[in-house]
């Protein structure tokens, strides 16, 4: 048997065929390994997946062109004319001053109250967040199950089962009616904690750790310097979660503030809301005070968002 007997058979790329015995071999799929399937390249699952995602965002930005629409109508057109399109007269900018100048001025007043509790709220809660979940996740220590557990039945908890409560220990203390009665209970972020527990027990590797502790580097270093870097991803996801939560809250501020000074945005709409029985035009003022309220979370989303494509690509290396 001569030697070229002994070669394997190549395969033409054209046909598929091998020269030697002209039968055809199957080539493989995917990635070059035979018998991947190539995944979600299916048309009906493209569409399937491309009418889900529309539905949903139709969802999320119907109200919001709603909003914007009525927010440029007058207050005759708001009642007459469809809520879905512009009335007669287009006069949007001077509803927004409408809602700048109404009642003294109060409107900025609230926007600055509900910057101060989300930023601070969402900043320092973020905070204490990220710094115990990533405990949980890299220390071993006595209790520490009992503390995971305290954790998820946090999150199952509800803000507006324990608003009651807070009031009578705030007003035991004496700090109702204060801008700390809103900020405290906004420093705590349970779903945060445990987003961010999950998040560092799978992104922060144990060698890392060990190798900065060889290198002489503090705990506080470890957290700091080289863990804070490979959380960002769920940082920036807790910070936004806190920040709207606490922007949209209600019924903390319901509970816990008298003085119209200290409003929120939510809770200062809902107080003009209130009015429109006696005077309708108080109607035109909500609307429009309401698509104000949507501009900071629409910016922080816009500007937050690279930070998520950076951790998503983070480590990511050429194939």
């Amino acid at each position: 048997m001569s030697s070229l007997d002994n070669k394997p058979a190549t395969t033409d790329r054209r046909t598929g065929s091998t020269p030697a015995t002209g039968k055809s071999v199957k080539a493989p799929r995917g990635d070059g390994r035979a018998g991947t399937r190539d995944a979600g390249r299916k048309p009906t699952t493209t569409i399937i997946v491309t009418a889900l995602l529309a539905i949903v965002a139709i969802y999320f930005l119907v109200p919001v062109y709603w909003v914007v629409v009525n927010a440029s109508k007058s207050t005759e057109d708001l009642f007459g004319t469809n809520g879905f399109w512009f009335g007669e007269n287009f006069q949007l900018l001077d509803n927004l001053k409408a809602v700048l100048s109404a009642n003294g001025g109060i409107f900025p007043r609230w926007g600055l109250n509900s910057l101060l509790y989300s930023g601070i709220g969402s900043v320092v809660a973020t905070y204490f967040a990220v710094a115990a979940g990533y405990a949980l996740a890299k220390y071993r220590f006595t209790g520490r199950k009992l503390v995971y557990g305290l954790v998820l039945g946090g999150v199952l908890v509800p803000g507006t089962a324990v608003a009651l409560p807070l009031f009578f220990l705030f007003s035991s203390i004496g700090i109702t009616n204060t801008y700390w009665a809103v900020l405290i209970p906004s420093l705590v972020s349970p779903f945060g904690l445990f987003l961010a527990s999950i998040y560092a027990g799978a992104a922060v590797p144990d060698e890392m750790l060990e190798a900065g502790r060889l290198d002489g580097v503090s705990e506080l270093g470890l957290f700091h310097r080289l863990s804070l870097p490979q959380l960002t991803p769920a940082i920036v996801t807790i910070l936004l979660f806190q920040f709207v939560a606490i922007w949209n809250n209600y019924m903390l501020p319901l509970v816990m503030l008298a003085d119209e000074k200290l409003y929120p945005i939510t809770l200062g709409l809902d107080n003009w809301r209130a009015q429109t029985e006696r005077l309708p035009e108080f109607y035109q003022l909500t609307t429009g005070g309401a698509l104000l309220s949507v501009i900071p979370l629409a910016i922080l989303i816009l500007v937050l968002q690279r930070f998520w494509r950076g951790g998503l690509t983070e480590g990511s290396v050429k194939g």
